[in-house]
């Protein structure tokens, strides 16, 4: 009787049993999945809000840009106490339109030919600081032509011939891959304020090219006021655009998108003068800029600006500092050679010299030289 009545009384009991063990299974699955990592969870919820696939990776992203302040400051780059300040450069990076690229696609880095890139000071000429060898250099490199031409354009000549044996103020390298193709466009600069460019214009005239004449003192330029439209001055035809404008160095601190038809203020930097023209290339340029030529020639260096320059007719002046430009004397003549070496970083090579008068070299009487040089150059890179 009392075996029956367990065995009737055990089942209820071992029913029970069964009964309690899946939510005791359940409460054990939650308590381990609430300790296991998070990112070995079985799914997870992305950025866009869909849910990821389970066995997905987990990853952190990691920047290595620079951080401003570890920019180098001080560099070799930098001329003999010039005024420019270094937040100039910094400028650059303001005001960049929302979603622009703080990155160049590698596909779109050969359009840029030259890019921008700080001048290089070169080191003293001696073991330590000496004028004398520093004018030394400079004048040696200033009177070696670096090309010889077997065809030039002489001043106030259209027609190639070969190289003259009467001393002129300047050359043209004529070499047919040198000149832009027949009945295709051509486009000439000339900044000067003294009519010396008169033979310069003739040259280019006759070329057929497109001419443009900047004189900020020429009563007769464009509308008589920089706020003329430069895009409707397109030469043609023997006929000289004239704009009352000159050339800048300093690059703006905030710029502006400029249209194609004003700029504004009389001085432009050469980059913004062809920007508003629809220039890409200047075949021929002629600039006397009266000791502003060693911190413009530094801006195109800087900026790139001479990769669009195909022969250069310069004249340089060694009479006093320059623009901007101080320092110790030897100081001011290294940095007027490191800036010469930079023209021939860019691809520019001396192809006449021309020797003006006088006899100072900042201030003082130097047998061996002379006040100025005008210079004439071909890009040899383009």
């Amino acid at each position: 009787m009392r075996a029956g009545a367990l065995g009737r009384g055990g089942l209820p009991l071992r029913a029970g049993l069964l009964l309690l063990i899946p939510p005791l299974l359940l409460a054990l699955q939650l308590l381990v999945g609430l300790q296991l990592p998070r990112a070995h969870r079985a799914s997870s919820t992305g950025a866009d809000g869909e849910e990821e696939e389970e066995g997905a990776i987990a990853f952190s992203v990691i920047s290595i840009e620079p951080e401003r302040s570890s920019r180098h400051r001080g560099t070799a780059g930098r001329g003999p106490e010039l005024e420019e300040e270094e937040e100039e450069q910094e400028e650059e990076d303001v005001e960049r339109p929302e979603g622009a690229r703080g990155y160049e696609d590698e596909n779109e880095m050969p359009l840029r030919k030259v890019g921008p890139r700080r001048l290089e000071v070169q080191s003293w000429a001696a073991d330590e600081p000496s004028f004398t060898s520093e004018l030394s250099r400079i004048i040696t490199y200033i009177t070696r032509p670096q090309v010889n031409c077997s065809r030039v354009l002489s001043p106030g000549d259209a027609q190639a011939s070969q190289v003259p044996g009467a001393a002129l103020p300047w050359l043209l390298c004529a070499e047919d891959w040198l000149l832009p193709a027949a009945h295709a466009p051509c486009v000439a600069y000339s900044f000067s304020m003294d009519g010396g460019d008169a033979d310069f214009l003739k040259t280019v005239l006759g070329l057929g090219c497109e001419v443009h004449r900047f004189d900020p003192s020429n009563s007769n330029a464009s509308g008589g006021h920089l706020g003329n439209s430069l895009a409707s001055n397109r030469g043609d035809g023997g006929v000289v655009s004239q704009h009352k404008m000159w050339l800048e160095w300093r690059v703006p601190r905030k710029r502006k998108p400029k249209t194609r038809s004003t700029l504004g203020s009389v001085s432009q930097t050469l980059a913004a003068i062809m920007e508003a023209l629809g220039h890409h290339t200047v075949h021929f340029l002629y600039a006397d800029l009266l000791s502003a030529e060693w911190r413009v020639f530094q801006n195109w260096i800087e900026l790139g600006t001479l990769w669009s320059i195909h022969h250069l007719v310069a004249k340089v002046h060694l009479q006093w500092a320059g623009f901007e430009v101080g320092g110790t004397n030897e100081e001011i003549v290294r940095y007027w050679f490191s800036v010469l070496d930079g023209l021939r970083a860019s691809g520019f090579q001396l192809v006449h010299i021309s020797p003006g008068e006088g006899r100072s070299v900042l201030k003082q009487t130097v047998p061996n030289a002379h006040s100025s040089y005008t210079l004439s150059w071909v890009n040899m890179r383009r």
